[in-house]
């Protein structure tokens, strides 16, 4: 089986329990001396095997192994990738069985993050998140005053629109976020721009 580790805990003494975002579900399994493995870590992408779900206890993992990326030992991309994945784990806690989707996100963002620029990687896989979810909100009106919107707007959790001043966050022009949500793509929008969305992105899923 293969995963993503989305959240990483100490148990007792060296032990570690791991939670594992895999194609199908999201998990907890229990590593014996997981704090002195260094495959275990946030952000990999393990094969593994389970042992012990006869649901008594909570299943353990053996057999691990790593499935690499390049950027895996570049500080800021890793950094990053660790800001990004961490937010699944909240999302996703009253879940066990998921849709693909999820894995299949996270590992599309993985083989391009030495590619382009991690925080627009975020940026458009988050946008595709709430689309897949049925969260996206339409750019009609603030979401905080209900009036329509002018040629600039803010964005809020779940990139709900807004009025910058009703939330005191910056401006982006309304037709470069159209372009954005309509495409599903960060071409549109400059570096600042995307730092203002990734900060959104930061707040959570």
């Amino acid at each position: 089986m293969k995963g993503f580790v989305v959240a990483l805990r100490r148990a007792k003494n060296e032990d570690s329990i791991a939670i594992v975002l895999s194609e199908r579900s999201i998990r907890s399994y229990y590593r014996f001396f997981g704090a002195r493995h260094s495959i275990l870590q946030l952000g990999h992408l393990i094969d593994f095997e389970v042992e012990g779900e006869d649901g008594r206890f909570m299943p353990r993992l053996r057999n691990l192994s790593q499935m690499g990326f390049s950027w895996i030992r570049e500080r800021n991309r890793l950094m990053l990738w660790h800001q990004f994945i961490k937010l699944f784990e909240p999302h996703l806690r009253d879940t066990e069985e998921l849709d693909s989707f999820y894995f299949d996100l996270l590992l599309k963002a993985a083989r391009k993050w030495d590619k382009q620029n991690p925080k627009r990687i975020i940026c458009e896989s988050y946008l595709a998140l709430l689309k897949y979810e049925g969260r996206l909100s339409p750019i009609e009106q603030c979401y905080i005053c209900e009036q329509g919107l002018g040629e600039q707007l803010s964005l809020m959790t779940a990139f709900k629109p807004a009025h910058p001043e009703c939330i005191y966050a910056s401006a982006i022009e309304k037709n470069k976020v159209e372009s954005f949500l309509n495409s599903g793509k960060t071409v549109y929008l400059n570096d600042t721009e995307v730092d203002q969305i990734y900060s959104v992105v930061l707040k959570g899923l």
